[in-house]
């Protein structure tokens, strides 16, 4: 396996990370990636693969849990109950309660809520001047949306916002000591938040996703507090941090091909060619032997999303955006039992939202060049600075 060494922060690659992805890639179906000091599966093959292999997953094998920092404590005892990093039994019985009120059909009721919050933020948007599309559309739809599906009033969103965006900072390559007391502090705020507000929820039954999940039951068992503020925060944080970026990477992209017509094809694509999360890890339970490489018992392997999202044997002209191609197996959303739960949610959201945009905003143009914000393994926009005229 040859070695790659490459700084997830350094300007350039956070600008375009797809050339490394290419030069790993190319070399085959694994690389090592030497500052993250692991293997990294680069190839649609390996991260399909690896994603559905039940000898790999998300949890620490306990005898290499490591200690955690007491100023980390009120950020670890929220993932303690997230079932993004549990693996079963756990796993199974939380995502099966979540799934039992986090329906299909509850999720597809929301699109008249979602194309009315649409139009309406598009009626403030300013008529004579450059604007941060970002700011104004991006980020308050995904979040508002969460906040109703919750059943939190809309005046919580920019809180929830800040929370969120404080606790999703711990897993960006540019993490500090203050982005961890950040993150611990929002962990602490958000969770007496939801503390009051579930209690409030048993007193005060409601047609919201709070009450369902209170109301969620399989085999006798529910969840507890823990679990459903956890599973609050998790659907938040994983639901706006992935749509965000993909309203943002796509209307990028659309601007710069001049792309208008939109239809789930072209969705799809969206999340193909600029997905919001690039890479998620995964811990070996055995020893393994996979594309080349031995694998033993609490090795971590990197899966590149976005790799395995530009693999040219997999995708034909893969760094070409293409609205018609018809996609198949994208890994935006993850793969196996940890497939990405909200993702109907984001599809129903990026589904609405970019249509009526670009209808209600035909001239819609890039004022200033766009930058990527260094938060790898996030690949999201710092703004989105347009004009309508």
């Amino acid at each position: 396996m040859r070695h790659f060494s490459q700084s997830p922060t350094d300007p350039a690659f956070v600008q375009n990370p797809y050339p490394f992805y290419d030069r790993m890639r190319a070399d085959g179906d694994l690389a090592w990636w030497d500052d993250y000091k692991m293997p990294c599966a680069v190839s649609h093959a390996a991260v399909h693969g690896i994603l559905r292999d039940r000898r790999f997953g998300r949890e620490v094998p306990p005898e290499l849990a490591p200690d955690i920092p007491d100023h980390l404590a009120p950020f670890y005892a929220v993932e303690a109950h997230s079932m993004l990093e549990l693996e079963p039994p756990r796993h199974t019985r939380l995502r099966g309660l979540v799934l039992r009120a986090f329906t299909s059909r509850r999720i597809k009721a929301l699109s008249p809520e979602i194309t009315r919050l649409v139009h309406d933020t598009i009626d403030t948007f300013p008529q004579d001047k450059p604007f941060d599309l970002l700011t104004t559309f991006c980020q308050p739809i995904p979040v508002i949306v969460i906040a109703r599906l919750l059943g939190v009033p809309d005046d919580m969103a920019p809180q929830l916002l800040k929370w969120s965006n404080a606790m999703v900072a711990m897993y960006q390559a540019s993490r500090t000591r203050d982005t961890e007391l950040q993150a611990a502090q929002a962990a602490q705020d958000f969770t007496a938040f939801l503390t009051s507000y579930i209690d409030n929820r048993r007193a005060d039954p409601r047609d919201d996703l709070i009450t369902h999940l209170i109301a969620a039951e399989e085999d006798g068992e529910k969840l507890s507090t823990d679990e459903l503020i956890t599973t609050c925060i998790l659907l938040l944080n994983a639901g706006h941090e992935a749509t965000v970026h993909t309203l943002g990477n796509g209307v990028k992209t659309l601007i710069e091909t001049q792309t208008r017509q939109i239809d789930d094809k072209t969705v799809e694509e969206i999340l193909r060619f600029d997905p919001p999360l690039h890479m998620f890890t995964r811990y070996a339970y055995e020893t393994v032997t996979l594309f080349g490489h031995t694998f033993t018992r609490g090795d971590q392997v990197a899966l590149l999303l976005a790799a395995a999202n530009r693999d040219p044997a997999k995708w034909d002209d893969p760094n070409s955006f293409v609205p018609t191609r018809a996609i198949t197996q994208n890994t935006s959303f993850g793969g196996g039992m940890h497939f990405c739960v909200g993702a109907p949610l984001a599809r129903l959201e990026l589904q609405i939202a970019l249509p009526i945009l670009f209808d209600r905003c035909p001239t819609l143009r890039l004022a200033h060049a766009p930058s990527y914000a260094n938060t790898y393994h996030f690949h999201g926009l710092t703004s989105l600075m347009v004009s309508t005229g």
